[in-house]
């Protein structure tokens, strides 16, 4: 969940170094640090907080150093800390390294490097490695590489500078994103390789146990036995843009906002309104093939997962598939029987979530087919996968995800259309059914529009430290995305059930000091749903209800109504989402907390 960020060529590296991890902050803004090499030595600067921290004490560095690497973090081994920051060196300061990843045998090899006499500075896993390198290293840096390759276990990938190298980088990999790009006289190297694509979009993404040299004029690669590799260089497709808040408080705040057209883009070119089906012309699996499909397996983590979540109801309801969601973490050590005829789509807004790419390459060893949906192009999720469904959403900067998880279930949605059409549904009832896929922007749009209603009832609830968040069929997956934003964004305990479950343990802590928010909006249970929360209010808990336009029944239950547009069930946690997404934002924004970089997460969950 760290960010690796290398330069070598001709510019100032402190100051590319720099801009590359601010757009890299993402990944982890516990603590940076940067390490550049010039005339033989190796000098660095670190900082507990984020890159603006490192950069006001990045002065101390040489103006003329033309190779760097540097690091954010997101801790793993040892609290966020000046000494814990990346790069960690050898004793002898010879060489610098950067870490993304977990070193899952560093005790072990802490032991035994301690016994050769080896002290250790910090509590990382990450600084085993630099003196694992250096205890190995008798002139040639590869074969000390590969040497600590055999012993070291995990996912991880790595960047190191050495003085006996100039103007040179190292780096290797296992299991865990790094790509390196080569321009005209200069070289990177990133955990994201689309955070270097304004100087190159020439790129080598690294395999397991692969050991890249990167030089300002060219790369060589080789594999773990040091045989040289011979393989071209990829043309990154996507190409990474500045992007700013504009005249929003916070990205978190904007991204709500593009919601209307980022489902435009999701919706756009997917469709044939003519014959009521959905059309994804990147889907290279024929007719035949989605025919063939009898059962379907949806891996996610977090807010991709309540995406899932949402459409397995879909799926079955609408194409009449079976379809079982899973948690990639949970998944990815089941032995899971694969049948013939299983249908496995993967979903990742940044395709490097670690869990689920690790369950996605247990599957495709057992012969199962990957449909991945994704945000970001040449992400290691879309390489592993067989196909891809892209979101098109643009850049999502904030950590919670908002506008990623509406397009990720749009795109859900008309590909179970599509299934449904090949299969049972009639013409006219897809028509129906993309009529309302297609007025979901403009429904989102007056969600938006209430906006300051919301905030104000926001001030009403902010003050509270533990809520309910209730729903009914698809309104359950809607309540527990509503309930994880809360969490994300303003610390505070919100607990998602189906209101169903309500009476079989967690109604006990209901009280005047826990409101309920009640996603209301699927007519199928409206009425059901109704009793659960009068079972809520005969218990003295406040209840803030989400409902659509015409809902009756809430007069004397529920203390505030947000009212969304209506729309049918199997898409009503669109403008729901929104409406939640809007309360957790200002209930943030009123207990001042970090809303675009919440304490302890980190966007992109690229370890285990």
């Amino acid at each position: 969940m760290c960010g690796i960020y290398g330069y070598t060529g001709y510019r100032n590296a402190v100051k590319i170094a720099i801009e590359g991890l601010k757009k890299l902050e993402y990944r982890g803004y516990d603590s940076a640090g940067i390490a550049v090499l010039e005339d033989g030595t190796i000098t660095f600067a670190k900082q507990r907080g984020k890159v603006a921290e490192l950069e006001a004490v990045s002065n101390t560095l040489s103006n003329d150093a033309r190779v760097a690497i540097a690091h954010t973090r997101w801790a793993t081994h040892g609290k966020p800390s000046e000494i814990n920051a990346h790069p960690h060196l050898d004793t002898g300061n010879t060489l610098a390294l950067v870490h993304n990843g977990i070193i899952e045998n560093h005790n072990e090899l802490r032991s035994m490097l301690q016994q050769k006499g080896v002290k250790f500075v910090s509590d990382t896993d990450t600084e085993v490695v630099a003196h694992l390198v250096s205890h190995f290293y008798s002139g040639n840096l590869l074969e000390a590489i590969r040497e600590s390759l055999k012993l070291l276990r995990g996912a991880f990938s790595i960047a190191l500078i050495h003085r006996d190298m100039p103007g040179q980088i190292v780096a290797f990999a296992h299991q865990a994103p790094l790509a390196v790009g080569l321009g005209k006289d200069e070289a990177f190297v990133s955990s994201d390789p689309n955070i270097f694509s304004p100087y190159t979009r020439e790129v080598l993404y690294i395999g397991n146990g692969e050991i890249v040299v990167a030089h300002k004029d060219k790369i060589e690669l080789f594999n773990a036995n040091l045989e040289r590799i011979d393989r071209k260089l990829e043309t990154l497709t996507s190409i990474s843009s500045d992007v700013s808040k504009g005249d929003f408080a916070h990205y978190t705040l904007k991204e709500i906002f593009e919601q209307p057209t980022s489902l435009l883009a999701a919706i756009n070119g997917h469709f044939i309104n003519e014959y009521g089906t959905a059309n994804f012309q990147g889907l290279t699996l024929s007719s035949s093939d989605l025919l063939s499909v009898q059962r379907i397996l949806i891996l996610a983590c977090g807010t991709s997962w309540h995406a899932g979540f949402l459409a397995t109801y879909l799926l079955e309801d609408l194409a009449r598939i079976p379809t079982q969601v899973e948690i990639s973490s949970e998944y990815r050590y089941k032995n899971p029987v694969v049948v013939p005829g299983t249908l496995v789509i993967a979903i990742s807004q940044s395709g490097e979530t670690a869990d689920t790419i690790a369950a996605v390459r247990e599957l495709k060893a057992k012969g199962a087919w990957i449909l991945a949906i994704c945000n970001v192009e040449s992400s290691t999720l879309t390489r592993e996968a067989d196909n891809t469904l892209y979101l098109h959403a643009g850049p999502e900067i904030g950590v919670c995800s908002t506008k990623a998880f509406t397009s990720q279930f749009v795109v859900l949605a008309l590909f179970a259309l599509q299934m449904a059409r090949m299969r049972h549904l009639s013409k006219i009832e897809g028509q129906e059914f993309l009529n309302a896929i297609n007025a979901l922007p403009n429904q989102v749009a007056k969600v938006l529009d209430i906006a300051p209603g919301i905030a104000q009832l926001a001030k009403k609830y902010a003050h509270f430290d533990n809520f309910f968040f209730l729903g009914r069929r698809y309104m359950y997956p809607t309540a527990m995305e509503g309930a994880l934003k809360l969490k994300e964004i303003s610390y505070i305990n919100a607990n998602a059930y189906a209101a169903g479950e309500m009476k079989h343990g967690p109604i006990a802590l209901i009280s005047d000091n826990c409101p309920t928010v009640a996603f209301c909006a699927n007519k199928q249970t409206y009425e059901k749903f109704i009793s659960n929360l009068m079972e809520v209010k005969a218990r003295s808990g406040p209840i803030l209800a989400i409902a659509e336009e015409g809902c009756e029944g809430l007069e004397g239950i529920a203390d505030d109504v947000i009212i969304v547009p209506k729309t049918l069930d199997e898409l009503a946690a669109i403008p729901s989402s929104v409406a939640a997404q809007l309360f957790a934002y200002y209930i943030a924004l009123c207990r001042g907390a970090d809303i675009d970089q919440p304490r302890n997460l980190a966007k992109s969950v690229t370890v285990e």
